[in-house]
């Protein structure tokens, strides 16, 4: 038990910080004389790594504390956001500092204007944490259109009209990426697999005699998770219901402690299809997170909504399609049950109840 505790712990320690992607919110406004109107969200978080905002590291952010660094965030800003038309702009004039709630936090608000020139075509360098955090990524408006800025010293062209086609890519690449980062979707969705290449008969596993069975049970459950979190993603994107961000995050790492639990005390075992439904639901408001903070600055397009969540499916999908004949390969194993399911099941009991106690209390492990 000691070394499974070990295990866990590890494992835990590899993965939780990766859970939430980094983004960073940013608008820019042309106005006809070619003066540029910005607004800049950067995570606090983000800005601590770069600037060490808490200085007394009590992990307790004051508003005091960041405007200390008022100077420090600014010129951060400076060099690691550039602008030119033909030739670069003018040096950003700043407003006061201001701090906003997305829903994964607290934001630093860096709203500026720069006047560029009158013709030439217009292009970006976006570089922040460009050499600390390869998942970072930066969200524009720019013109009523929406680009996926990737940290690199290199110049991105910015055209008024942005193909359906590329908003519908970057975005796509964005739903991927975000349900590989999103470890908690992943142990939902492996916790409920698991079992498909069993059968429960008489209070005991066996197994399945031929993969069509194992295929048409992974279908029900990852069909049943893809149409509820769908819903919900809709749905909190356009801000037509809101469910707080920390009680979201408690109750998905709650689903994914009672999946695990449910390999180990099996109950509804044909049913589910409807635990991954229901559970759904929720991960759908998860799912949202980069997205709802788009669309409570600017009205998102439904190619880009639709593309993020092609993307989450197609990332899934890949899960799947991976899993499920590795799972086939193994299960006529004499260590399938014990140390695969079994095993497997109560490392992911405790990885969840970690995240649990985390999201709840706000306990940094």
């Amino acid at each position: 038990m000691k070394y499974l505790l070990i295990l866990c712990l590890c494992f835990y320690s590899s993965i939780v910080a990766a859970h939430k992607a980094s983004d960073s919110y940013l608008s820019l406004t042309v106005q006809d004389n070619a003066l540029v109107e910005g607004r800049w969200d950067i995570a606090l978080r983000d800005l601590d790594v770069l600037l060490n905002l808490d200085e007394n590291q009590d992990r307790q952010l004051t508003w005091g504390e960041v405007l200390e660094k008022n100077q420090d965030i600014e010129q951060l800003v400076l060099s690691n956001l550039m602008l030119k038309r033909g030739q670069l702009c003018q040096k950003m004039q700043f407003q006061p500092l201001a701090i906003d709630h997305h829903v994964d936090g607290q934001y630093a608000v860096l709203q500026f204007h720069t006047q560029c020139p009158i013709a030439g075509e217009w292009q970006l360098k976006y570089q922040l944490l460009a050499n600390i955090d390869k998942s970072h990524r930066g969200i524009l408006q720019w013109q009523q259109n929406y680009y996926v800025l990737i940290a690199a010293d290199t110049w991105q062209t910015l055209s008024r009209q942005t193909a359906k086609a590329q908003t519908f890519s970057q975005f796509w690449q964005e739903g991927v990426i975000h349900i590989w980062l999103g470890y908690d979707h992943i142990l939902f969705l492996v916790s409920l697999l698991l079992p498909v290449v069993l059968l429960r008969q008489q209070q005991q596993w066996h197994t399945v005699r031929h993969w069509r069975q194992a295929i048409i049970d992974a279908t029900w459950i990852v069909t049943a998770f893809t149409l509820a979190h769908s819903i919900t993603l809709v749905l909190a994107v356009k801000q037509w219901v809101y469910l707080p961000s920390r009680w979201v995050e408690s109750v998905i790492a709650l689903s994914v402690m009672i999946a695990a639990l449910h390999n180990l005390w099996p109950i509804l075992h044909r049913y589910r299809w409807l635990m991954a439904f229901v559970f759904g639901l929720i991960h759908g408001f998860g799912f949202a997170s980069v997205l709802a903070d788009i669309q409570a600055q600017g009205q998102i397009s439904l190619m880009a909504l639709f593309g993020f969540n092609a993307g989450v499916e197609t990332g899934q999908l890949a899960i799947v399609l991976v899993l499920i004949p590795i799972l086939y390969y193994l299960r006529h194993s004499a260590k399938y049950q014990p140390v695969i399911l079994k095993g497997g099941s109560s490392i992911i009991v405790v990885i969840a109840c970690l995240w649990f106690v985390e999201r709840v209390f706000g306990i940094q492990f």
